[in-house]
């Protein structure tokens, strides 16, 4: 739970804190986003096949763990942050804002004083409310203006160093707690089912706190304080592993303890190497969000070898129905892209949108636009009895929709649900805010399609896959997880919007942009669900009975991404 209350906390005010502390444009905040979501999924693959060869489950978590402590302590060091500066018929000035989120309000700053800005119509005149006050005329035209942002490099690389720990971290601990609580359980054992709701619930109400506390928090009081609860939100989760690890009795142990004292390079033992491997991911990370746009080709390229890999070996290595299963495997694979790369979008160009045009208002409180990422942990937890009890009745009535129909379901909804945003848009006018319950409506929408994919999804490919390749599998999985957050990044990318000081200019031109990002990627994601559909026979004939050997456990789903449970006996 306290994982992932640091990981979802710090998740929903990043966006913001990197477009409006350190004035990144909404292009290369998203693409930073992308980068950071996708390499927390590929990681997974190093993190959990060290722990499974060689450290041992608790020995992973509790190295992962010691990572995010540092990563997510590091995020609050945020410095004086970044200026931006106008120049005006030769005189320097500041462009900053009294507070933080939506509702901070844009200043001018002179050596004089400062004075409130807002914008024209159309973004091209600046209007200023006390120009005496600095110097200025009260309208200023942007054309006859410079601006530049000063970055300190310092914290920009503190920034960076700490998302990559965060990811490095998040790759040992996340790949391999799941796996633990496998182990608890025999197989065939009653409890395991419950077991897993339990860690289940855990993790959504991480996610579903975090983002009240960590999120109202760090836009209220200051970045440093929110990102500070995340850190000690993991710490808490650190130390409860440590004195309550001996309820393991040894089940996650190194699988060869003296294996890990065998030396490979000079005085550096097999434990230290993997150690030391983690540092590797720490430094590739860095780079890769330093660097972001080289993610999309870097991306491309994995993304077409894995695809070659799995049609390779199921035309070369398998035959009969094992080939059909490794078809459907290689399928359901790839059939999550769609979806989380829409679903994805709440914790980048939606958690911006709702930040900046948005009415949030809520009986008389304007909601702090992290807050809402809470929406889809809550409705985890109310809707997803409803659907475990829904499967169980239309399996009983032998209705039960298939596995690639709820596949195909799912994909449907992360369109449908930004096309019912782009109405809401519609409503409100050209510039005019859209309405907060068509928030509450997509993340419902959102919610509804998770539980139709998630909760079969890598349970089915690792069932699917034969037995020699299901680790193979699985890591094509989690990269295709990665792939996807990745795509969710560039597709935000596409929405950004001219800002100052992390404020918008043009309110109208930034909503046309939003409801044409929007309705196209909708209708994409429509168009792909039919096809999803209309093959949804064939998929099912490739599962060659399969299909009725998967159970689907709404209540085995994380909130905020694809799962990252490695025990196939849960989704």
């Amino acid at each position: 739970m306290w994982e992932r209350f640091s990981y979802y906390g710090m998740r929903g005010l990043l966006i913001i804190y990197l477009t409006q502390h350190f004035l990144f444009s909404d292009e290369r905040s998203n693409l930073i986003y992308g980068a950071y979501v996708a390499l927390v999924y590929v990681m997974t693959i190093i993190g959990g096949s060290l722990a499974d060869k060689y450290l041992g489950q608790r020995k992973a978590v509790t190295f992962g763990a010691i990572l995010l402590v540092f990563g997510h302590g590091m995020m609050a060091f945020e410095g004086a942050g970044s200026r931006e500066i106008l120049t005006y018929d030769g005189a320097e000035y500041e462009l900053t804002l009294d507070g933080r989120g939506g509702d901070a309000i844009p200043l001018i700053v002179s050596d004089a004083g400062q004075s409130v800005i807002s914008f024209a119509e159309g973004g091209d005149q600046m209007i200023i409310e006390s120009p005496d006050v600095v110097g200025l005329p009260g309208t200023v035209l942007m054309a006859d203006t410079e601006r530049r942002v000063e970055q300190d490099p310092l914290y920009v690389n503190i920034l960076y160093l700490a998302l990559a720990l965060i990811i490095a971290g998040v790759g040992f601990l996340k790949a391999n707690i799941s796996t633990i609580v496998g182990s608890l359980y025999e197989l065939g054992d009653t409890r395991r089912d419950s077991g897993f709701t339990l860690f289940y619930m855990g993790i959504n109400l991480g996610s579903f706190l975090a983002s009240w506390t960590v999120g109202i928090i760090g836009i209220v009081w200051g970045w440093a304080w929110g990102f500070g609860l995340a850190g000690i939100g993991m710490l808490a989760g650190l130390l409860t592993f440590l004195f309550f690890q001996h309820w393991l009795e040894g089940r996650a142990d190194p699988p060869d303890p003296e294996k890990l004292k065998k030396k490979v390079f000079g005085p550096i033992n097999v434990e230290w190497a993997c150690y030391l491997a983690g540092l590797g991911i720490i430094a590739v990370s860095m780079v890769a969000v330093m660097m972001p746009d080289y993610m999309g080709g870097v991306s491309a390229i994995l993304g077409i070898v894995m695809f070659i890999f799995l049609i390779g070996y199921a035309v070369l290595r398998t035959k009969g129905i094992e080939r059909r299963r490794m078809f459907a495997a290689t399928y359901f694979v790839l059939a999550q892209i769609p979806f989380w790369a829409l679903f994805e979008q709440a914790g980048s160009s939606l958690n911006l949108f709702t930040d900046r045009l948005v009415d949030r208002t809520i009986f008389g409180w304007s909601v702090p636009a992290p807050v809402f990422q809470s929406l889809n942990a809550g409705f985890i937890f109310i809707f997803a009895p409803v659907l475990a009890w829904l499967w169980i009745y239309l399996a009983k009535k032998k209705m039960n929709p298939s596995t690639p129909v709820k596949f195909a379901l799912g994909v449907f909804m992360a369109g449908l649900g930004f096309f019912a945003l782009v109405g809401g848009m519609g409503l409100s006018g050209d510039a005019g805010m859209t309405a907060v319950y068509f928030i509450f409506l997509i993340y419902f929408i959102h919610t509804m399609g998770e539980l139709m994919l998630s909760p079969v999804g890598l349970s089915a490919v690792t069932k699917l896959a034969p037995a020699r390749v299901v680790g193979m599998t699985m890591g094509a999985w989690f990269l295709y997880s990665g792939l996807s957050n990745y795509l969710s990044g560039v597709i935000a990318s596409t929405t950004g919007a001219e800002t100052i000081a992390g404020q918008l200019t043009d309110v109208a031109a930034a909503k046309a942009t939003y409801v044409s990002v929007y309705s196209q990627v909708g209708m994409i994601a429509i168009g792909i669900a039919v096809v999803m559909l209309l093959i949804s026979p064939l998929i099912k004939w490739l599962m060659a009975g399969a299909d009725s050997q998967l159970e689907s456990h709404p209540e085995d789903t994380e909130a905020g991404g694809p799962s990252m449970d490695r025990t196939s006996g849960a989704p």
